[in-house]
């Protein structure tokens, strides 16, 4: 199969320093909402990025769950991986891409856990069986096949007296140093607008695509 020959061009939008807004989270929640508005499946999804104690990078998919000039919030298990690798390093890059719209949006960061009733207010609005999941999943750990995590599941949901959060599920919150916001753009030649904290203020650079 010859995959070089794909092609695609891009010719949806465009993106300058002008049209931006100069608040990077205002220009994200504008992109959000169209996204939004645009019936886009899974709109909130982004890849999470983090680097291990042996400098292998790796990325997995997570959703968002919260936006505001305090970071981009989502929710996992601290004993997985994931977590594993944010406690050691303390930072992480998100990417969220919107194909339907030729749109990607770059954030790196700090990261930090969120508040023990910022998670349990979440916890609690998940649907009961996803809170079962996440009591009974001990996530990243080997098991020996998907029968073993079923019956296990069961035992519990039938034990189970409460819902609670437990302490190794829980939130945290990415709190930016960069953005860049990407437009496709015909022939290759994307808009490219990354938002950096210099002298205490976000300022905007236009990036070479």
């Amino acid at each position: 199969m010859n995959i070089q020959k794909t092609r695609k061009e891009y010719i949806k939008g465009s993106l300058t320093k002008r049209s931006a807004n100069s608040n990077p989270f205002i220009q994200f929640r504008e992109w959000y909402d169209k996204a939004d508005n645009s019936g886009i499946d899974i709109v909130n999804a982004m890849t999470l990025a983090t680097t291990g104690e042996d400098g292998f990078p790796s990325a997995r998919i997570v959703l968002l769950k919260e936006f505001d000039e305090q970071g981009f919030v989502f929710f996992t298990n601290y004993n997985s991986r994931k977590a594993s690798e944010i406690e050691s390093s303390g930072k992480a890059a998100l990417l969220i891409f919107w194909k339907e719209l030729e749109r990607q949006v770059r954030i790196e960061g700090f990261v930090e856990k969120t508040t023990a009733e910022e998670s349990d207010e979440y916890f609690l609005l998940r649907p009961e069986e996803s809170r079962i999941s996440a009591i009974v999943s001990r996530q990243s750990e080997v098991v020996p096949d998907r029968k073993h995590l079923e019956s296990i599941r069961q035992q519990y949901k039938t034990a189970l007296s409460s819902r609670e959060r437990p302490n190794y599920w829980g939130g945290y919150r990415l709190k930016p140093v960069r953005l860049e916001f990407w437009q496709g753009r015909e022939n290759r030649l994307h808009d490219r607008l990354l938002y950096s904290i210099k002298n205490n203020r976000w300022e905007i650079d236009r990036l070479a695509p």
